[in-house]
């Protein structure tokens, strides 16, 4: 029997110079979050997002020398499990820097751009989904286990509409969304710059020395702006 695993970070930032703060995760009816005292002190952009200060974790140990560390490690690599995020490629990062491996596993955000297929949806972040689909749950934005419970509520959603496309066969559900998930997807609209909110289909026919300038930005850190790349590389031809 499978087991989905719905998790979430919190970090210092987004580099790879950046460590966990906060884990939280929630399994059928267990739920857990903690606090970690990372290696390099939370910089104020980042309290700003998740109000994690550097005083709350002044008394904490590191995620890797905290008690219940080999328990979390050994349940995100059982065979039966499967971890799921939003943007699952960033989480699983700053888990892999800590020692934690995930073969496979389910991402929310590649899931909802694949189902978009009309381009109905201008952004596709956690909270806005949460409110653009009447995602109805009790939970606190940017804090890690708020943000599992809207992640498990918004992979319910998508899990079934990919269950009906599917012919109701759960077993080709979990392939398909693990497929979709494994490989980059294409990005339909910018959400920054001088084009945001425009299709970038349609950038790529009126200023495609643009994509050129941005696909060189976006190479010089491959692993994070995997999408983005694919994106590009595809409009550019």
């Amino acid at each position: 029997m499978t087991h989905y695993l719905f998790f979430d970070t919190e970090t210092t930032g987004n580099t790879e110079n950046d460590f966990i703060c906060q884990l939280a995760y929630k399994q059928d009816s267990e739920e857990f979050s903690e606090l970690y005292k990372p290696s390099i002190p939370i910089p104020p952009e980042a309290s700003a997002v998740h109000h994690i200060t550097n005083k709350m974790i002044a008394d904490k140990l590191s995620f890797k020398e905290s008690a219940g560390y080999a328990t979390i490690k050994s349940l995100f690599q059982k065979s039966d499990v499967i971890p799921v995020a939003h943007n699952a490629k960033f989480d699983i990062a700053m888990l892999k820097k800590e020692g934690i491996e995930i073969p496979r596993s389910i991402c929310t955000l590649r899931l909802a751009r694949y189902l978009d297929r009309e381009n109905k949806i201008p952004r596709y972040n956690l909270q806005f989904l949460r409110y653009y689909l009447n995602i109805d749950v009790e939970a606190q934005a940017h804090d890690a286990l708020g943000d599992v419970r809207v992640l498990e509520a918004l992979f319910g959603r998508l899990k079934k509409k990919i269950t009906d496309e599917v012919g109701g066969d759960e077993e080709k559900a979990l392939a398909e969304m693990l497929a979709i998930s494994a490989r980059p997807s294409m990005i339909s609209i910018f959400t920054f710059g001088k084009h945001n909110e425009k299709l970038v289909a349609d950038v790529a026919k009126t200023d495609r020395g643009y994509l050129e300038w941005l696909l060189a930005q976006k190479l010089q850190n491959e692993t994070d702006e995997e999408d983005w790349i694919y994106t590009l590389k595809y409009y550019l031809g």
